[in-house]
């Protein structure tokens, strides 16, 4: 084996559970500093011309989309377009190097400039040296948030957003995104606030539509639709913007209404502390929990629904720790707050990039832009940008997803559809909200109504299986197998107890034993423990013995210390369900 292909150095630890013993779970191995804390390392292993190729066309062209939509967002958040490029900079660059997911893209967002400017609006006048202050405080409290969220290895949290809540949330950004086009592509703008609103209003009035830039919208659309399919290796969205500027330039489309990006100021931001007092520090704190909230949210269901379709995994820890050393590095390098970019990730998972090596690459040519390649970009046109952002969003819905919810539970498509109407309706930060207390409603359901089974012999499988699913499995005369899945505890003891008896009073013979499969209990609590010794006397009352199969260590220890072993009988114990039904018929 080459030392390329040879596992890293690594430090033997050995690790012990609550009680003291060796854990078979927690690796005995862990991986440097470096892989940790720099996920690029590890993933441009083996890094070929072949990667570093797509990597760049896909960094180029999140890139070209990047600069207008940095500059549109700063206007929204009360900002100088500045603010919203120098976000483009170094927290690209850090995250670029810190973020646990290969693909994903960050920087200003419409939801964080719209939380920004209702935050600051009532501090300070949008667009003074003060509202810009304030601005880059705000990053730095939002990333010193992330930061201590880390510290707290608060990750555990994003495990509340359900495969369910992400394939709804995905769904209602995809929505949202889309909406918020509308206007780019028909050159008709709305005065209404909310995307929902704005859309409609639009709708509206197309009547007032500009046929300039409806045509400049149609003939991106085609060439982003028709291209991939004739020329697959072949960058659609930076082949249409490249033309977009260049037929914009020449054709003057400005003169015929069609709105274009604007000038971009060049030079790279100085690094300085903003200049912001304490009272303002402290009306900043709820502001910054409201941001840190939505961001966080925002970046788990972005990287967790894109690794996914890699069948990647994400750590959420670290995305935490790059997101706060980002969001530091927006406020001190005069930038705004930055949240993860649904729109950008998409465009760069379409262009098919392999590493985060992506990022780099659209750092340094934001990077060269902002120094010498400003005047280009000033004519591109805004129904381009539409175009290219409406594509990407219509990816984001994947039918596939839908179907496989379907075939899991219907509880679980209906909690994705409200999840995706309420991002639509009430907003990203409500429609989460929603979405984890109704997943953490499911999750009580299921838990309050287990797996069980009643089970029966089957020669083919050579076991004792589901009577429901197997038809094969023989019920033994006179004995019923009752076997139930995960924690009995005090919300399922009622549901243990009514099966047992529903199963003995279903029961083909009269029944003598009752045979508990413990197999599958995962543990148990106090009001379950009175369950058991309640059908223990049940059956003692009907002259039905009860024996248990498969208790495992800890069961039978907590069995043992309850008192249940003595009320049983150690004797009715048993190391297997054969074993129990052989006692039961001997």
């Amino acid at each position: 084996m080459s030392d390329a292909g040879r596992p890293g150095p690594t430090t033997r630890r050995t690790v012990r559970d609550a009680y003291g013993r060796r854990s078979p779970f927690a690796s005995s191995t862990k991986e440097p500093l470096t892989r940790r804390l720099v996920p690029v390392v590890t993933t441009v292993r083996g890094y070929s011309g072949s990667r570093l190729r797509q990597d760049a066309i896909a960094g180029l062209t999140v890139a070209a989309l990047a600069l207008p939509a940095g500059m549109a967002y700063a206007e929204l958040a009360g900002l100088p377009v500045t603010a919203g490029l120098y976000a483009l900079l170094l927290p690209v660059l850090v995250y670029a190097g810190m973020g646990a997911t290969r693909r994903g893209v960050i920087g200003p967002e419409g939801a964080v400039a719209l939380l920004v400017a209702s935050a600051l609006g009532p501090l300070a006048v949008a667009g003074s040296p003060e509202y810009s202050a304030l601005a880059a405080a705000l990053a730095i409290g939002i990333g010193c948030l992330f930061l201590v969220a880390r510290l707290a290895h608060l990750g555990w949290l994003a495990d509340y957003f359900s495969q369910s809540v992400l394939v709804g949330y995905i769904s209602g950004v995809a929505v949202l995104m889309a909406l918020g086009q509308l206007s780019k592509l028909t050159g008709v703008s709305s005065d209404l606030e909310g995307e929902l609103q704005a859309a409609a209003d639009t709708l509206l009035h197309l009547g007032d539509a500009n046929v300039w830039t409806v045509a400049v919208a149609v003939v991106t659309l085609v060439i982003l639709v028709v291209l991939p399919k004739v020329a697959p290796r072949v960058p659609a969205a930076l082949v249409v913007v490249v033309l977009g500027i260049g037929v914009s330039w020449a054709m003057d489309l400005q003169s015929h209404g069609v709105a274009l990006t604007g000038p971009v100021p060049a030079g790279l931001p100085d690094l300085a502390r903003p200049d912001v007092g304490m009272d303002e520090l402290r009306s900043l704190v709820m502001p910054a929990l409201a941001i840190f909230l939505v961001s966080f949210a925002d970046a788990i269901l972005i990287a967790r629904s894109f690794a996914a379709k890699h069948r990647e995994t994400v750590d959420a820890d670290q995305e935490l720790l790059a997101y706060g050393l980002a969001s530091v590095a927006s406020g001190f390098s005069h930038g705004m707050p930055i949240g993860a970019s649904g729109s950008r990730t998409a465009v760069n998972d379409s262009m098919r990039a392999t590493s985060q090596v992506s990022g780099f690459v659209a750092f340094s040519a934001i990077a060269l832009i902002l120094l010498v390649l400003t005047e280009p970009i000033q004519y591109l046109p805004s129904a381009v940008l539409g175009a290219v952002i409406l594509v990407a969003s219509l990816r984001l819905v994947e039918p596939a997803q839908w179907r496989a919810l379907t075939r899991s539970s219907r509880a679980e498509v209906a909690i994705a559809a409200v999840t995706a109407v309420f991002v639509v309706t009430i907003g990203v930060l409500a429609a989460i909200a929603a979405a984890v207390v109704l997943s953490l409603v499911d999750v009580i359901r299921r838990m309050a109504a287990p797996e069980d089974a009643v089970l029966g012999w089957s020669e083919e499988d050579g076991r004792f299986a589901d009577v429901r699913t197997r038809p094969d499995a023989v019920v033994t005369p006179g004995v019923v197998v009752y076997r139930i899945q995960g924690r009995l505890f005090f919300a399922n003891a009622h549901f243990f107890k009514r099966r047992i008896w529903a199963a003995v009073d279903g029961a083909p013979r009269p029944v003598t034993t009752v045979v508990l499969d413990a197999g599958g209990l995962s543990g148990i609590d106090a009001t379950a423990v009175d369950a058991v010794a309640e059908v223990h006397a049940g059956c003692l009352a009907r002259n039905i013995t009860l024996e248990v199969a498969r208790a495992t260590a800890d069961l039978r220890e907590h069995f043992a210390s309850t008192g249940l072993t003595d009320v049983i009988g150690t004797e009715h114990f048993h190391p297997t369900v054969v074993a129990a039904v052989a006692a039961a018929t001997a």
